[in-house]
């Protein structure tokens, strides 16, 4: 895919890292989006600007609209147009509803589901000027099947798969797709640092019998930002070893 250009939020660790580093690796030239981790970001450039790769961190809150907008138009002011959009930036502030503080309740919307809303209208006008254009929303199965302790992050996802599927109807006649990924328990970080009791309960909930990688998240977001999958659009895949 020459010449594309994609702006992966929250790409710079992680599920997102891998999504730039697929990306990247087929031409296209990535800006990887970062809220706070200077050190991260940097090690995440230092990785992927390599080899004639083209990859570039910006640092932008998701969920300041200002900052979204001032992004959008630093990157077609670089490159001219933005071509695929991976909504991956997410937060998780865990905790039983009626113990919630409201802090954690409008922080999880503001970021997982409010990024969401001005990252993608801010990109639109870039889109349809070009007539084709991928928007790749990253979600959860929580979104799907909710979890006790993440009301917050469950009404986030879910609203914004219903979000991707509204999308998709506007935007489809413009050649521009709108699809969801769901990652499962993926083997990031995060996850290295989980009680081996909370492992064992996640692993005998998936079919598969392990965890997930990073890579396999981004095998499925490349696929659906591929002119292979013009013709998909509202729909959403569930990376997750059979969880959902």
């Amino acid at each position: 895919m020459p010449d594309r250009v994609a702006l992966v939020t929250g790409g710079t660790k992680g599920i997102g890292k891998a999504i730039a580093r697929s990306l990247v690796s087929k031409g296209i030239r990535v800006f990887m989006n970062y809220a706070s981790d200077d050190k991260s970001a940097e090690e995440a450039l230092n990785e992927l600007n390599t080899g004639g790769n083209y990859a570039r961190t910006i640092k932008a809150d998701v969920s300041d609209q200002q900052q979204v907008n001032e992004m959008i138009d630093g990157i077609v002011r670089e490159t001219g147009r933005i071509d695929i959009l991976v909504n991956n930036a997410g937060i998780i502030k865990d905790g039983l509803l009626m113990l919630m503080p409201d802090s954690n309740w409008h922080r999880v919307i503001e970021v997982n589901l409010n990024g969401v809303y001005y990252t993608s209208r801010a990109v639109l006008r870039t889109m349809i000027g070009s007539r084709w254009g991928r928007i790749i929303n990253i979600i959860s199965p929580s979104a799907l099947l909710g979890r006790a302790g993440q009301t917050n992050y469950s009404a986030a996802k879910g609203g914004v798969l219903s979000f991707t599927k509204s999308l998709a109807r506007e935007s489809a006649r413009f050649g521009i797709t709108v699809n969801a990924v769901s990652p499962g328990v993926i083997a990031t970080g995060l996850t290295r640092y989980m009680d081996e009791r909370v492992k064992t309960e996640f692993l005998s909930m998936i079919p598969a019998g392990r965890f997930g990688t990073p890579e396999e998240v981004a095998h499925a977001v490349l696929f659906l930002a591929s002119d292979e999958a013009a013709y998909i659009t509202g729909e959403y895949i569930s990376v997750d070893g059979g969880l959902t």
